[in-house]
């Protein structure tokens, strides 16, 4: 079975699979490439390919090339980089500590943090961001404060001209279909449940504004607000957090995580995986060859389903992959998979070798670049987005009374008080240490 030139022939699949989703003219490429990081996160990046792996030949016997095939195996190597560097930044035993001056106002924030679950929406948040950047929305409901991470793919970022640094409004723009919107309680014309409507929302630093939807029509965008769904919060800021993943990129966005060369990796390590199985099944299911002197085989056809009918004169020879050819996919995909991980800053050690618990120390230094990944995005989403996020915090508290989930009141918070960030060890220090 001949792996290299099937693998080649299909070159470029990492276009060729983005371009297969789809993709909406009216907004910006920004939007069609960070949807196609979050499936290749999510692991529906070959969801548009209808056909199994195995399926090679189609009604008429052609030949289908690899590229428009699901690969029957999934490595999944952006998404374990992506949760490895997060575990770092805010699991269990890795969640920053507040530090202030006034005691009273530390312990305040730190249950403040445990009640509205900040860790766990920094962890979403923090996977999210990995294609480029992620927004963590701030809320009160009820007296009761919520931090909700948003996907930043349909949303558009507007920044004060004379403070670049000060977000002052959001805006999400993207189409649903008239039965969406109905289902939404809108009142939507008769017999348009499978057309466009342009769906959009406004956070500023007074209120967050719905707009009433509009049909799709050439360069026209919603303009009136829905006064009935829109809330006025008075804040005097966009409770919007806007954080950027990696350094790089541009105002909008940071580098993503895993792309470009991650991504392209792993469809390589897919489908030579992929390859590595089919040619064993082959192995065990060779393929028949029955010799018949109807020159057509017609009659055979029901009798010998998929095997190969060929005249006496004929001969057919079908390639097999034996052990060794196994053993050089096995190697190869291996040595992609530990490129990748340098390259990407994911941990490359093996589970398998550790034969007894290591030092806090020894750890660090055999994961080192997963370390220095997880410092990176410890400024982007910590020293920025959480520490904004707690101002935020701050100043809500100054400006209206809030709860805990329990009933209990919120004491204000005090916004001058200057906060920082305690992060804890990567490991815990051993005896060793």
């Amino acid at each position: 079975m001949a792996f290299g030139s099937a693998i080649t022939k299909d070159s470029d699949m990492r276009h060729t699979l983005q371009a297969l989703h789809p993709k909406d003219k009216d907004l910006p490429e920004r939007a069609h490439v960070l949807e196609f990081r979050h499936a290749v996160l999510d692991g529906t990046m070959y969801d548009p390919l209808k056909l199994e792996f195995h399926q090679e030949r189609n009604e008429s016997r052609h030949y289908i090339p690899i590229s428009n095939r699901m690969p029957s195996v999934r490595h999944g190597l952006c998404h374990t980089v992506v949760k490895d560097s997060v575990s770092m930044l805010f699991s269990e035993g890795h969640f920053p500590e507040i530090a202030c001056e006034d005691e009273h106002c530390r312990e305040q924030l730190a249950d403040i943090i445990k009640d509205c679950k900040l860790p766990a929406a920094m962890i979403e948040g923090a996977r999210w961001g990995s294609v480029g950047s992620v927004v963590f929305h701030v809320k009160v409901l009820s007296k009761k404060i919520f931090v909700s991470p948003m996907k930043t793919t349909y949303l558009t970022p507007h920044w004060d001209p004379n403070d670049p640094d000060v977000l002052q409004r959001v805006v999400e723009l993207y189409k649903v279909k008239g039965a969406t919107l109905k289902a939404m309680g809108y009142s939507i014309q008769p017999d348009t449940d499978g057309l466009d409507y342009w769906f959009m929302r406004e956070w500023n630093a007074l209120a967050e504004h719905w707009f009433v939807p509009i049909r799709v029509d050439g360069d026209a965008r919603p303009t009136e607000i829905d006064i009935a769904r829109s809330v006025t919060h008075s804040l005097g800021f966009c409770p919007m957090v806007w954080a950027k993943n990696l350094p790089g990129g541009d105002d909008t966005d940071g580098t993503c995580t895993f792309d470009p060369i991650g991504i392209e990796n792993q469809i390589e390590m897919d489908y030579q995986m992929s390859q590595g199985g089919r040619g064993l099944k082959y192995t065990s299911a060779p393929t028949t060859v029955i010799r018949t002197d109807d020159p057509k085989g017609a009659e055979m056809e029901h009798i010998v389903g998929d095997a190969i009918v060929l005249p006496t004169e004929g001969d057919a020879k079908h390639l097999e992959i034996n052990g060794q050819a196994i053993t050089a996919v096995s190697e190869y995909c291996e040595a992609v998979r530990k490129i990748t991980l340098e390259a990407l800053g994911g941990s490359r050690a093996d589970p398998d070798k550790l034969s007894a618990a290591q030092s806090g120390r020894a750890m660090e230094m055999l994961n080192h670049n997963l370390i220095q990944l997880a410092d990176t995005l410890r400024s982007s989403y910590g020293e920025c987005a959480l520490l904004e996020i707690i101002s935020m915090i701050q100043k809500i508290s100054a400006k209206f009374p809030l709860v805990m989930r329990d009933g209990s009141k919120i004491e204000k918070l005090q916004t001058e008080k200057k906060i920082t960030l305690k992060w804890p060890p990567w490991y815990p220090p051993t005896y060793t240490d």
